[in-house]
């Protein structure tokens, strides 16, 4: 079994992948050629945007995010601990400092009732992060942000395609960014990511940024950096997001039976009514998670932790000071949270076996034996 199963996948868009490849390399237009463009337009499109800026990575898309709005050393980017390093590392490297904020332990996204308590004069932007195929509470976070003129980054690596009160992720911030790395629910054959936003002076520094700084060739009006999406990778994407509506739903299917498996005890992500999940992940929590997924590994069920230490706890994040007991919420979800195999092409049968097993190691009393 496979934990997220891109060879079945593959299958399913063979034809319109290679035909798509084949064109770029016909054309050899290999950096920025005519997919790189057609895709932004597409994405904005689809995000309900006027512009997307496709760059080579998603940690890039936050960097580069941040460089457009002049974070400078010194400046205070309030987040949430429990996520990638990217935030945290980004961050970092401008020179700024990243400050956490625990998350709400139904939602594993950012708890808004404790950002104001950490702004201070020093903070220059709120970055929440969409976790596990969710939004988070934006309408809450952009209250608070409007109240100290702060610009909001959304980290919807995870929610691309995901609903919040009737509007994609990514159309929520004054800058949002995605990956398309191959596991996301939108995902080329390498790396990739994109930057979305409606402010039209934004847009302009992002497209310099990726490419150098350049105005125009050879001349730079901004410090920037080397991140532009292959044009094989867009080629891949525009063949992924013809299907990719039909494999949220089938996401959303696979998650929905698994709710159905599950029994009530277990722990699960809450989705609140008037938003959407595309389950990046399907993540639960469990006591001695460890045992389990030994046990699940003997079944043959691969399973994973995103994530396993908190960023506040992140030995390069020592100079933070921050200690254990800090972020509760967050530090017991390092603990106990598990994800399961989760796809579009997941059938009901694996996930039958997936949750028989799991089922029968939660209900023993002693730590697993293997026969």
């Amino acid at each position: 079994m496979e934990f997220i199963d891109l060879k079945k996948q593959y299958e399913h868009l063979k034809i319109d992948i290679h035909h798509r490849m084949n064109t770029v390399l016909e054309h050899g237009q290999y950096i920025l050629g005519p997919e790189v463009k057609e895709l932004e337009e597409k994405l904005a499109s689809y995000v309900g945007v006027k512009h997307c800026i496709t760059v080579a990575n998603g940690t890039d898309a936050l960097l580069i995010a941040m460089m457009a709005l002049q974070i400078q050393p010194g400046d205070e980017i309030i987040t949430s601990p429990f996520t990638f390093i990217a935030n945290g590392e980004m961050i970092a490297l401008l020179g700024a400092k990243p400050v956490f904020v625990d998350i709400d332990p139904d939602t594993y996204n950012i708890d808004v009732r404790q950002i104001k308590k950490v702004i201070t004069s020093k903070t220059k932007c709120i970055m929440p992060i969409s976790l596990y195929g969710q939004c988070a509470d934006m309408d809450a976070i952009h209250l608070i942000a409007s109240q100290y003129n702060l610009p909001v980054i959304e980290d919807a690596a995870q929610s691309f395609g995901a609903i919040y009160k009737g509007k994609k992720s990514c159309s929520l911030s004054t800058i949002a960014c995605t990956s398309f790395f191959p596991s996301k629910p939108l995902g080329c054959y390498g790396d990739g990511g994109a930057c979305f936003t409606n402010d039209d002076e934004l847009a302009v520094m992002l497209s310099q940024i990726r490419v150098h700084g350049q105005s125009k060739r050879y001349y730079h009006s901004l410090l920037g950096m080397n991140s532009r999406l292959d044009t094989l990778q867009a080629a891949i994407l525009l063949a992924k997001l013809t299907v990719f509506d039909k494999e949220i739903e089938s996401r959303r299917e696979v998650a929905s039976y698994y709710d159905h498996l599950l029994p009530n005890y277990i722990k699960r992500i809450h989705v609140p009514a008037n938003q959407t999940c595309v389950y990046a992940q399907y993540t639960i929590e469990v006591q001695n998670r460890s045992n389990v997924q030994a046990f699940l590994q003997k079944m043959n069920i691969p399973t994973a932790v995103h994530y396993p230490l908190s960023l506040s706890l992140q030995p390069i994040f020592k100079n933070l000071h921050y200690k254990e007991g800090d972020f509760p919420f967050t530090e017991q979800a390092t603990k106990q949270v598990m994800s399961l195999p989760m796809h579009p092409y997941l059938t009901q049968e694996n996930q039958q076996w997936v949750i028989s097993h799991l089922l029968k190691v939660l209900e023993l009393n002693e730590e697993p034996t293997y026969a």
